[in-house]
């Protein structure tokens, strides 16, 4: 999968091969709002389309179009990858969690 951005958005591209034709949807709003066409210069189009659509309907109905994210997920990984990462983070003087969104910001020194 690819990505585009259109007007500070973000969509996820992908290829629909029943269709022959490439499909945009965009992350991060609190409905659907997708895309379709056969080349990327109309895709784009069409995607600015469906966007100005959605967030006009949003605004008419009072609706926030965007997501909202706690900051907290689940993550499950094996034991012994889990003490490596304990042992890591108490290492650099961190917390597990601290040294997690160091490594997922790029931030760390080294991963493992």
């Amino acid at each position: 999968m690819n990505t585009m951005t259109i007007n500070n958005h973000h969509a996820v591209i992908a290829y629909d091969e029943e269709i022959d034709m490439f499909r945009g949807e965009f992350v991060g709003l609190n409905g659907g709002a997708d895309f379709y066409a056969a080349d990327i210069a109309t895709l784009k189009k069409e995607g600015e389309t469906s966007l100005q659509l959605f967030l006009q309907s949003c605004k008419e109905r009072g609706i926030d179009p965007y997501k909202h994210y706690s900051g907290k997920f689940n993550l499950r990984i094996p034991p012994d990858l889990h003490a490596k990462l304990a042992a890591q983070a108490t290492a650099h003087g961190k917390s597990i969690n601290g040294w997690v969104v160091d490594i997922l910001q790029g931030k760390a020194p080294e991963y493992a």
